[in-house]
């Protein structure tokens, strides 16, 4: 049987915030902590502190939501997906969205790894423990952009996957009420450091891994769409980034759509040559990140597709190898504050 996390899910075409603990529910049931019970009716307004956001379509009916509150709020927001199920994705709204109707915020995608699959409902809280989500509402860090991070689908892979089939709810982490929780210990690193020579030949297609984010490419590009339409954000300042599968699936959602998103990070995730003539044609700027000792996401298979790219006169790429990191690189990646100040520096169209 899969964990389940988290209480619930609401039903219909809701939305609901996610704050407060509810201290009567077992332990581990619940990384940020209870799902306040907050239903929007389909013909009302919804009045939440610390969000401003346009609501029509998205519950089902007309609806706005509005608060002047400078707090930073965590939502989940229901869609139908491509197969026809009910599911949510997470929405950060940072600090200050409800204190100026008027400022236009970047808006940042977020694609999660291999391990924080689930439902999409009770499983969602999963998406928390890694990544610009985890920074931002976990770690409490002030960064200045809307994040939309959905669920991707289990795919059987909780039957066949150890690490998913034995993750333990417990170690999803929590936002606290006071201060923040420590950080996750790094992988293990026991081989010695003895850089990469580019591989012959790659081990996937240009849709990466086995059941990955291109199997739910048109979920992506509605709540890209849903995204755009109902929250305050700016469609010039659209960035894309993920971490191992979601690596993948970034390289494989901005080369099917270049021209939606202003810049892109995949980190552990390497690009297949044929994905690459769409970004250079678009001179999408990319920013790759891999670890020298990931023993999972081989560094010499990073250099085929980034070879292309310079092939195909793309100069707007960077590639950044930490020859002492594993497979968990992204720690130190969406730790740092570099990789944030590079997106925020690149609008569409530069």
């Amino acid at each position: 049987m899969r964990p389940r996390v988290g209480g619930a899910a609401p039903p219909g075409g809701s939305l609901w915030l996610v704050g407060q603990r509810d201290r009567r529910r077992p332990r581990g049931l619940g990384a940020v902590g209870r799902i306040l019970p907050m239903r929007v009716p389909r013909s009302l307004p919804l009045l939440l502190a610390g969000a401003t956001l346009s609501c029509a379509g998205w519950a089902g009916g007309p609806a706005t939501e509005t608060a002047t509150s400078a707090e930073p709020r965590l939502l989940r927001q229901s869609y139908v997906s491509s197969a026809g199920d009910e599911r949510q994705y997470f929405v950060y709204l940072p600090a200050g969205y409800g204190a100026d109707i008027e400022r236009r915020w970047p808006l940042l995608v977020f694609l999660h790894g291999d391990g924080e699959r689930g439902d999409g409902r009770a499983e969602l809280d999963w998406v928390l423990v890694h990544g610009p989500l985890y920074e931002a509402w976990i770690q409490k860090r002030d960064l200045p952009f809307v994040i939309v991070a959905p669920q991707l689908d289990l795919f059987g892979r909780d039957e066949t996957v150890g690490y998913i089939r034995d993750r333990d709810p417990d170690s999803i982490p929590r936002r606290l009420a006071e201060g923040v929780p420590p950080r996750l210990a790094d992988f293990p690193t026991p081989g010695p450091m003895d850089g990469a020579t580019p591989a012959g030949a790659l081990p996937f297609g240009p849709e990466g891994p086995p059941d990955g984010w291109p199997r739910r490419e048109q979920d992506l590009v509605t709540i890209l769409d849903q995204a755009l339409e109902r929250l305050r954000v700016d469609p010039e300042r659209v960035y894309l980034t993920g971490l191992s599968y979601g690596g993948f699936g970034t390289w494989f959602l901005a080369s099917r759509h270049p021209r939606r998103f202003a810049a892109i990070a995949p980190v552990v995730g390497w690009g297949h040559p044929r994905q690459m003539a769409a970004l250079a044609e678009r001179r999408l700027p990319v920013w790759v990140f891999a670890g020298g000792r990931d023993p999972a996401v081989h560094v010499e298979h990073f250099f085929a597709g980034l070879n292309e790219l310079e092939r195909l006169g793309h100069d707007e790429v960077r590639f950044t190898i930490h020859e002492d990191g594993g497979h968990d690189v992204w720690k130190r990646v969406y730790g740092g504050q570099d990789l944030y100040d590079w997106l925020l520096s690149h609008r569409r169209g530069d």
